[in-house]
């Protein structure tokens, strides 16, 4: 049976929901980047977002529509660092408690984020076992809604928003490039590109030492996560199902980038745009330089994914 997907109208709720808890963020553009890079390109900032990523979007439309039931037990997730702080956060703001498996090496500055926003971290070893076990563990303890991190219908139809801002405020583009680690940012940006421009290219980056999405596109089945060995610690865990199916359906291209390459990115990023971006948020940047060729002349829309990065462990 075919997955139902949200459909426009559904995103465009979404997006009327979560009005109130996110911001609306800023296409900003470097002449001298795009001079270097070949093409035009946007950079859509969701590194200025609420909680310094777009997983804010996502938390909060799941957190939304729970009901006054579901909500008074609180919610749970397994998280190494946004979608943590984003369901903290959404949980706050919904005045209700959230229930955060966290694994031991996550970022300090994530680790405090989710503090800050009154998270209850719940420390495990950094495997994905561990991680689902102790999420058991909370949920059978507290009751708590599990609010899965990519994979669930609620917050694809949240991260979708992004994309819906993306193609309404800038006219024309040809490709729109996201990071991919579970996928629910890449799954929502495909669905909003096909249901408003099916001429708009969707590709996606993702890091070679953490490279599932690319092996389970070009497989045209979807492949774990084994080993990963990569600076882009946002884009550690497997694609996920739900976002597989919508990858195979809608998405061009997934595209590779070394971790220097993906320094090299970050850093011009810094320079040239004086802004800050984690190493994930970098990885489209970095792909694309990478393959100059695809992009030459053309108008890339570049979502910049997130912006907390530990400033006392900069790669340069």
């Amino acid at each position: 049976m075919k997955t139902e997907f949200p459909s426009l109208a559904a995103i465009e709720a979404a997006h009327e929901r979560i009005q109130p808890f996110i911001h609306r963020t800023p296409i900003l553009t470097s002449s001298a980047i795009n001079e270097i890079a070949g093409c035009e390109i946007f950079f859509k900032c969701e590194n200025f977002q609420k909680v310094g990523a777009f997983k804010a979007r996502g938390a909060a439309n799941a957190v939304m529509k729970l009901s006054d039931v579901q909500k008074s037990k609180g919610v749970a997730t397994h998280s190494s660092g946004n979608h943590a702080a984003a369901l903290a956060r959404a949980a706050r703001v919904a005045g209700v408690p959230a229930y955060i498996v966290m694994p031991s090496n996550a970022p300090d500055v994530k680790k405090k984020a989710v503090e800050g926003y009154g998270g209850e971290i719940i420390e495990c070893e950094p495997n994905l076992k561990a991680r689902e076990t102790s999420l058991e563990t909370v949920v059978k303890k507290t009751g708590a809604i599990f609010i899965p991190p990519f994979d669930y219908m609620d917050v694809i139809e949240g991260q979708a928003t992004c994309a819906l801002e993306f193609i309404e405020d800038q006219e024309n583009l040809d490709i729109i490039m996201a990071p991919v680690g579970g996928g629910g940012l890449l799954a929502g940006t495909a669905l909003v590109a096909h249901y408003l421009n099916p001429s708009i290219q969707v590709i996606a980056a993702e890091p070679k030492g953490a490279d599932d999405a690319f092996q389970s596109f070009h497989a045209g089945r979807r492949i774990s996560q084994t080993k990963t060995n990569t600076i882009a610690d946002g884009l550690l865990t497997s694609l996920g199902e739900l976002n597989f199916e919508l990858v195979k359906e809608y998405v061009a291209d997934i595209l590779l980038a070394s971790d220097p390459q993906i320094v090299e990115a970050m850093r011009m990023i810094f320079e040239r745009m004086k802004i800050v971006v984690e190493p994930s948020c970098a990885v489209p940047l970095a792909a694309l330089m990478a393959n100059q060729d695809t992009f030459r002349g053309k108008k890339v829309g570049i979502i910049l994914s997130g912006g907390n990065v530990d400033l006392g462990k900069l790669p340069f």
